[in-house]
Parts: C-alpha cells; structure tokens; sequence
C-alpha cells in the first residue's frame, strides 16, 4: 500500500500558502513518501493551481487532486488546466475529479444537482477525447456540443480517479477511470461495498485493476491522548458527514463520523489499522495528519511526531518513529 501525504487544506495566512505547500511536498518526496494529495475546498485555494506549484518544486513524488469538482468547470476549460498543470509536474499529475455535494454545487453555486452519475460520464466523455490530443475534440452528448481543437500534448497520459461512492458512481468509474478516491469510508465499507462493485465494473470492461485511494485521518500520540486526537478529528474534518452522499456512504461501515475513522495511537496501533485498510483493498493512503496539543509548540510537535511515523512506515521501517 503506497502512502501519501494530504496537504494544502490548513488554514492560515494566506501570505505564506504558497510557501507552506512547497515546503509540504518537498518533505513528503524527501520522506519517501510515494503521493501528495491537494483537496479541493469550497474556500480555499485551487487545486490544481496548487499542483502546478507542488510540481515545478518536486521532481519525483506523484501529485493528485483529491478532487476538483466537474460542474463549475467546462470540460475542455478543465483538460487545458490539466494537461497545462500535467506539462509542469512533468508527467506525474493525477486528476482526482469528483460531483461534490448539493450543498456546495446547488447551495453555494446555484447550480443544478441532479443525474450526478451521468453529469460525469459526460465530462469523462470530453476529456477522455482530450487527454488523447494533440487533436480535435468532437463530443455531442446532450450536456455538451464540443468541436475544438487542443494542441496540448500529454507527456504521459493523465490517470483520472473518481470520488466514487454509490453504485453506479463506483460502476461509472471502474469502467472508465483508473480508480477512486475516498473519504468517510472505513474498512468495512470499502472492503464489502466500494472495492467489489469497483472490480466487478473494471474486469467486465478489460480494465487493470483499480487504484482505492483511501483518506485517512492520522494521529501519533499516547494511548490517553486517543479521545483528545478523536474529539479534535471531529471538531476540524465533519463538516461533510451531513452530505447525504457521505452518509449513504457510512451506512454500508461501522463509523458513524470522520473520528471513527482516525487511526490514532501508538506506532503498532496505527500500523495495525492501516494494514486493516489494505486487507480491505485500499492501494493508497491519503493521510490527512490530525496534530494535538495546548498551544502551537505542542501542535507543531505533534505533527512532527506523525509525519515521521508516516516516512518511516513509507520505508517499510516503523521502528524508525520510536
């Protein structure tokens, strides 16, 4: 199971963004670490601009969007960005795409929220043409009517991974894209609902076998530190556990909110769930570090604490982060 590291959603000031991502992932390449996953944040900073920067100050690590949302974004608008972005990561870019949520689509943007799954297969059906340029693009499909030429050439081809949690969102992406990518999912839920319907698509369509990219929230601490990482775990990341989406999604598990989820106490312990998402059929880890602590120093440290683990389990040696 590769492990990756999840950066870019931390608040702050904006004046030091920038700086704060490239300093993330040239720690997450020198650590070993095998992926850097940027979300996309209804507030926050763009993603794939955000990749373009954690490229051009990387040379070897992967770079994933986890995800950029279809509906706001005309598709061939989204292929120029991505193969432009692919151009400056060298190869290496990852487009993690997903259909968001009716309170960030509807409520926020005041766009439709409706037919989701053929939403994206519509988009799928542009970029799919567009990530195989040099060339025209032709798509008529009834939610676009696409003649445009894109002079972009892909270094490599572009993998496309879906945030795929339902049925025939999980069909859609197993017979088309390279896999998916999670969140709010737990062993149970991947391991008996996303992963069969997953594979189950990929084979019927002669497709390799799909990526599950799990996000997994983490913690490094004391045994009696536990409730402490789980209360702040669900006092920072639950704001999407009201999406309808998600809790369809969490009904097919054991967790009930994202602190569930965290893997959180000593090194062994950790080690020991994760290898529990593995089993489950998870091929990557987005890790999402969840810092503890009184003040900043504290914070800081505790970060420190989980990263390190995290290179260490990256290089096959925990032992390392004792």
């Amino acid at each position: 199971m590769r492990i990756g590291l999840m950066v870019g959603p931390e608040r702050g000031r904006y004046s030091t963004k920038v700086d704060r991502l490239r300093a993330d992932a040239r720690w997450a390449e020198e650590a070993g670490l095998s992926t850097v996953w940027i979300p996309q944040i209804p507030d926050e900073f763009d993603a794939l601009t955000a990749a373009a920067l954690v490229g051009a100050g990387t040379s070897r690590i992967e770079i994933g969007t986890a995800v950029v949302p279809v509906q706001p974004r005309h598709p061939v608008a989204l292929a120029q960005q991505a193969l432009s972005v692919q151009a400056v990561c060298g190869g290496r870019l990852s487009l993690g795409l997903g259909v968001s949520h009716h309170w960030v689509i509807e409520d926020m943007l005041g766009l439709p929220y409706d037919r989701p799954v053929e939403t994206m297969g519509a988009h799928l059906d542009v970029l799919e043409q567009a990530f195989r340029g040099p060339g025209m693009v032709d798509v008529d499909n009834g939610f676009f009517r696409v003649h445009n030429p894109l002079d972009i050439t892909d270094i490599r081809p572009t993998p496309v991974l879906l945030a795929a949690l339902g049925p025939r969102m999980l069909r859609l992406c197993g017979e088309r894209t390279a896999g998916t990518i999670l969140w709010m999912a737990d062993e149970r839920a991947i391991g008996s609902h996303v992963v069969p319907h997953l594979t189950r698509a990929a084979q019927a369509a002669g497709r390799p076998a799909p990526r599950v990219v799990a996000g997994i929230p983490v913690c490094l601490c004391r045994d009696d530190e536990i409730g402490a990482a789980v209360a702040r775990t669900n006092r920072i990341l639950s704001e999407a556990e009201v999406s309808p989406n998600y809790q369809k999604l969490l009904d097919h598990g054991d967790a009930r909110q994202v602190g569930d989820i965290l893997a959180a106490g000593s090194e062994s312990t950790i080690e020991k769930r994760l290898r529990g998402f593995a089993d489950a059929g998870v091929t990557d880890l987005s890790v999402r570090v969840v810092p503890i602590g009184g003040d900043r120093d504290e914070l800081v440290a505790s970060s420190r604490r989980t990263r390190e683990l995290l290179a260490a389990l990256s290089s096959g040696s925990p032992e390392r982060a004792t």
